[in-house]
């Protein structure tokens, strides 16, 4: 594949959803992506939102789950969904859900078998912005970056990582301290080893506590979620916030689960308060 093909294109809410596939340098395999063009995209550039799905997606869940293309519509943002991890025959997998294919963690990885493909951080950060931004109307460097449980650790990593890169960040039930999370901690010892001091660069908590520069944060949990004791901690990231003066945003909604449910009833929330950032 020399040039980036599109599988798909749906009109909703006057504007357009597409699939594309395209070869990936940084993962060194084909990857595929959406993207919701708003109506006002027709008239010109408009600014992006990137979303970071969690452990088992890729990037169809969101598309058809959350609701979120007739706020993007009203908003006048573009949205843009990676999947979760490469694919493909050639890409090394893991029997388990937390590991391998759709379980990429967002990092760049680097222990065999992982290391030739798994750079999830690179593709999302560098790769698929160039590429967004030269095939179709997005304002350059006008993006903020949102995303749930795996994908909220991925957010909220790659905004502290990259200061001015993303106008604000936002998270669903986000791994807040993967270091201290048994998901966190089977993903990183594949990817990155067994020393602990390599974690700290790709865990949200200690980036605040090793003086990340801090940006615009808002992070929505439900206190019905499965997996809130075990294994998201946001506690942990709001103490570490709380050291240093950083301002969280961190509301709790009772009742609420780990599900898309949870993200379709606050997403138009989420993407009111990106355009705010993205406009101020």
């Amino acid at each position: 594949m020399s040039t980036p093909e599109r599988l798909e294109r749906i009109r909703e809410h006057e504007g357009w959803l597409e699939r594309w596939r395209h070869d990936s340098q940084s993962c060194a395999c084909p990857m595929t992506f959406s993207i919701y063009l708003p109506p006002q995209a027709e008239a010109g550039p408009v600014p992006a939102v990137y979303w970071l799905s969690g452990l088992t997606c890729s990037d169809d869940n969101f598309r058809v789950k959350a609701g979120a293309q007739r706020y993007a519509a009203e908003l006048g943002l573009a949205l843009l969904i990676p999947d979760t991890s490469p694919r493909g025959d050639d890409v090394p997998d893991d029997p388990g859900y937390d590991l391998g294919q759709a379980a990429g963690f967002y990092v760049e990885a680097i222990r065999a078998p992982w290391a030739t493909h798994y750079h999830m951080h690179d593709y999302v950060a560098f790769e698929l912005p160039l590429l967004a931004e030269t095939l179709f109307p997005l304002q350059p460097g006008r993006r903020a970056i949102c995303g749930h449980s795996m994908g909220g650790h991925g957010a909220l990593v790659l905004a502290l990582r990259h200061p001015g890169r993303y106008s604000s960040v936002s998270a669903f039930a986000p791994i807040c301290h993967p270091s201290a999370s048994p998901w966190g901690e089977k993903a990183f010892t594949a990817y990155l080893g067994a020393d602990r001091r390599m974690w700290r660069p790709w865990d949200a908590t200690s980036l605040i506590e090793d003086g990340a520069t801090p940006l615009p944060m808002r992070i929505e949990q439900g206190t019905a979620d499965e997996f809130l004791g075990e294994q998201l901690h946001p506690d942990d990231l709001a103490a570490a916030c709380a050291a240093r003066g950083i301002p969280l945003d961190l509301r709790l909604r009772p009742g609420y689960d780990h599900s898309y449910h949870f993200i379709a009833s606050f997403i138009g929330e989420h993407l009111a308060w990106h355009a705010g950032h993205l406009q101020g």
